[in-house]
């Protein structure tokens, strides 16, 4: 073993909860230095947006069955849609005095610490260049401005790009050591969220898997030390193409015209105080990525599309309205067909959102304890995402599993074993009740293989989780109940139930559906009027 998967293997371990004890984290939160929830660049001039998402007429199942609307045009009200319906505000909430914003792509604690980016060459009703998305205001803040045919050229005449950043501080302020997970795995819900919403206007998504994190960061201007000063860095995430997915944006050509380019604006301090976490700025080396080739097309298996969700909603409303379940009812069931409709959802299908982002074959697979679900007996049942991982699944699982094939013949979902897992699933997920007054719970286990041969394939391993957790929150809002992201679990009791006893399995996330109990204490409020 090397020293690289060493330390990764380290803070894999070391940022795992435990019966006996939780990953480090603070002792208590210190409420006067919570960080500010939005990156400003003070002094970049600002482009207001339209409000223009309940224009859009796509229907959410259109999306979920592949059938896009024709390509809309690049243009500043498209491209203000794509923002508002994936990175956008989508409610403000307020109790007694406190008052706080959620958002269309959903956060660990509601920290929300992934930044985005528009990167674009002239368009109509917006200039070329290098734009952060301010989600509180709905505007693009021009970072840097471009005036070189070179840069139009790069794009093709196809496409923008859509570049993804994270502060580690603002999860590591509430979480700890086991905060850079979170923000991987937010990291994968705004990609899915970028990619539903750029279908809704017709448009594929695609990960540049090519760039290497230092070109991210000189492409979205991270490593522009005098633009930050005493402000919280951004680590470089991803780069996501939106457009003709047969082109690709000229990423050498763009980073040289950037050296001449005016940037402009100066980041916010979020915090004034910090505290460091070494095994978070440990895990940021470890698995930082280079250039690396352009991975082999993905040729999925093709299988028929959902059948139709309960309710039938446009893709505007049921971004808008997504909510992380705090508490179930522990009554609510669904029916098999939309349990078997939800999973199908999961499977990759070519140009399919969210999976159209995704180039690499699946990796990450549900271990799912089922309560409540009509005609389907309680008990531990896994849907293989890759048929390919079947063998070595069962080969490192318990050997009494029955892995029976069950539901729809193109579902290659399999029960293992019949058994009321509630207790199961609250003690796995921290003593959470949520976790067993939902319809079902699921494990998301991932091929940990993969991290261990390409370190920053680590990262990837958590956002195709978080893209999964996307996936199953839309898919709950349109089955008529929610769902939430379960951070805290003890990863070693998931593994014991499942009969895992070495690295090559590893659970990253999860996930529980249900029948929401809402707090009737809170108001909520628009996203983008004036607030009392």
């Amino acid at each position: 073993m090397d020293r690289l998967q060493h330390e990764l293997l380290e803070y894999h371990e070391r940022s795992k909860h435990r019966l006996d004890h939780y990953a480090p984290g603070p002792r208590g939160l210190d409420w006067t230095n919570q960080p500010d929830p939005f990156r400003v660049f003070r002094g970049a001039p600002r482009i207001g947006l339209p409000l223009a998402a309940d224009t859009l007429s796509t229907r959410y199942n259109e999306l979920r069955r592949g059938a896009l609307p024709p390509p809309r045009r690049f243009d500043l009200s498209n491209l203000a849609i794509l923002f508002e319906l994936s990175l956008g505000l989508s409610a403000w909430k307020a109790y007694d005095a406190q008052r706080w914003a959620l958002r269309c792509n959903p956060s660990s604690g509601n920290l929300h610490p992934t930044e985005s980016y528009l990167l674009c060459p002239p368009l109509s009703g917006l200039s070329a260049g290098v734009y952060h998305y301010l989600s509180r205001d709905h505007v693009f803040e021009h970072r840097a401005a471009v005036d070189d045919p070179r840069w139009t050229e790069a794009f093709s005449n196809g496409g923008v790009l859509v570049g993804i950043s994270s502060i580690h501080w603002r999860e590591a302020w509430k979480y700890g050591m086991r905060a850079w997970r979170y923000c991987q795995q937010d990291c994968g819900h705004v990609i899915a969220a970028v990619s539903y919403a750029a279908a809704a206007l017709g448009w594929q998504t695609r990960l540049v898997e090519v760039a290497a994190d230092d070109a991210v960061a000189g492409l979205l201007g991270l490593d522009r030390s005098e633009d930050f000063g005493a402000a919280e860095r951004e680590a470089p995430d991803v780069l996501l193409w939106i457009g003709k997915p047969e082109l690709r944006p000229d990423l050498e050509r763009m980073l040289t015209v950037l050296d001449r380019a005016q940037w402009r604006g100066c980041a916010n301090q979020l915090s004034l105080g910090h505290v460091t976490w070494p095994d978070i700025d440990s895990i940021h080396r470890v698995t930082h990525k280079s250039r690396t080739r352009e991975p082999s097309l993905l040729t999925p298996n093709e299988c028929p599309s959902p059948e139709m969700p309960a309710v039938d909603l446009s893709f505007s409303r049921i971004a808008r309205q997504r909510r992380s379940a705090v508490n179930f009812d522990g009554v609510t069931r669904i029916t098999a067909a939309a349990f078997f409709s939800m999973l199908a959802c999961l499977l990759v299908r070519r140009n399919t959102p969210p999976w159209n982002a995704l180039l690499s074959p699946a990796a990450v697979h549900a271990a799912l304890l089922v309560h409540r679900v009509d005609d389907l007996e309680p008990g531990l049942y896994m849907l293989v995402r890759n048929p390919g991982a079947l063998p070595i699944l069962k080969q490192s699982m318990r050997p009494e599993w029955l892995w029976q094939k069950t539901g729809p013949d193109y579902l290659p979902l399999y029960f293992l074993l019949p058994y009321d897992l509630r207790a199961v699933a609250k003690l796995i997920c921290c003593h959470q009740d949520i976790a067993a007054d939902s319809c079902f719970a699921l494990g998301m286990i991932a091929t940990f293989d993969i991290a261990l041969k390409q370190p920053w394939r680590y990262r990837h391993l958590f956002w195709e989780c978080g893209v999964l957790g996307q996936a199953l929150y839309l898919e709950a809002e349109a089955a008529g109940v929610r769902a939430t992201g379960i951070g805290c679990f003890f990863d070693d009791e998931m593994h014991t139930l499942l009969g895992v006893e070495d690295h090559a399995w590893q659970s990253l996330y999860h996930f529980t559906v249900g029948g929401a109990v809402d707090d009737q204490r809170l108001s909520a409020f628009p996203p983008y009027q004036v607030q009392p």
